[in-house]
């Protein structure tokens, strides 16, 4: 079977899954990466055969989506062109990891493709919402990379379609200790925007990963690192919390691992706004921003017992196998 397998690449949660699935979805063919976006900071040693700038998001210093960048940088004539060039066709099984180009691909050449991951849980109504649903977002999750087929992710099974998160091999084999350091990946936000803030807490270190370092570094009771998967999957085994925001596999993992977890959603994006929702029903402290009483929020928060923990219900294998499985049927 040839596999073409859509990845999207505005963050790095995407492609740490493309990651862990790639082995399971080699045992049934070949499978080529198309990467689409340029917002992740991961190596992904993943085999890339098409790329794309694709639509990026782009981020504001005080944590909000740059909306006038993001249209800045959008080219509809660039993106029609790519979506005509892939050559989805050739295909088996296409993949769809709410990537909008390949999903307009498919829809050109009427070629069936499976939707697949986190934001595909929300075709279902039973995916948890803010109290105020947001139109735009709503149409966002739904069409932004239509499908002919879902396989969702969520923290929860919430519907028949939707499973368990994918969890890294390397923290499914892990042995959690809480070692007294907390664990921060907001990019986001500005480094010396949250440096102020951690750097009040004397008595508590803190390892802020951040997307412009280049070299790890220190300053007071904060040591600074750039992003690394590996060095991030250490931080977090061995960490007593972590502060991230309201994205999907980071907090899931976190939930596996049974720490403490402050999110904060980005701002202007729902999908987060969303998640912050479902994280709520596992205990999981959720804040709007980084404001002047975020110092006293964290010493509140470290005083609180640890969220619900993360079950999972279906392994990475049984996963990728339903997935093949949909392949198979929707090829007729």
């Amino acid at each position: 079977m040839k596999i073409f397998y859509a990845v999207q690449a505005t963050g790095n949660g995407h492609i740490a899954r493309a990651m862990e699935l790639l082995p399971y979805l080699q045992q049934y063919g070949t499978v080529d990466i198309f990467l689409s976006g340029n917002n992740s900071s991961l190596q992904t040693g993943l085999p890339v055969r098409y790329k794309s700038r694709g639509v990026s998001l782009y981020y504001t210093q005080s944590g909000s989506l740059d909306y006038l960048k993001i249209m800045k940088e959008f080219n509809a004539r660039r993106v029609w062109k790519e979506a005509k060039d892939l050559p989805v066709e050739k295909y088996d099984c296409v993949l769809v990891d709410f990537e909008s180009i390949a999903a307009l691909s498919c829809r050109i050449k009427k070629i069936p493709c499976i939707g697949f991951g986190h934001q595909a849980s929300f075709q279902s109504v039973k995916a948890p919402r803010p109290g105020t649903k947001n139109i735009a977002g709503e149409w966002i999750l739904k069409y932004y990379a239509p499908s002919t087929v879902y396989t969702g992710l969520h923290f929860k099974q919430y519907d028949n379609f939707i499973f368990n998160p994918v969890i890294k091999q390397a923290i499914l084999e892990a042995v959690p200790v809480e070692e007294g350091h907390i664990t921060i990946y907001l990019p986001q936000y500005n480094d010396e925007l949250l440096i102020k803030h951690f750097e009040r807490i004397t008595d508590v270190p803190f390892r802020l990963f951040s997307k412009t370092a280049i070299r790890p570094s220190s300053q007071k009771n904060i040591t600074i690192l750039p992003v690394n998967n590996a060095t991030f999957n250490e931080s977090v085994i061995n960490c007593n919390g972590v502060i991230t925001g309201a994205g999907f596999e980071t907090p899931a993992e976190i939930l596996y691992l049974g720490k403490k977890l402050l999110c904060i959603p980005i701002k202007g994006q729902y999908e987060q706004k969303c998640n912050a929702a479902a994280l709520k029903d596992f205990d999981v402290t959720v804040i709007d921003d980084v404001k002047e009483n975020f110092t006293a929020t964290i010493i509140n928060w470290l005083q609180h017992p640890n969220p619900k923990k993360l079950e999972l219900t279906h392994s990475t294998e049984t996963i990728v196998a339903k997935v093949m499985k949909q392949a198979e049927e929707i090829k007729g």
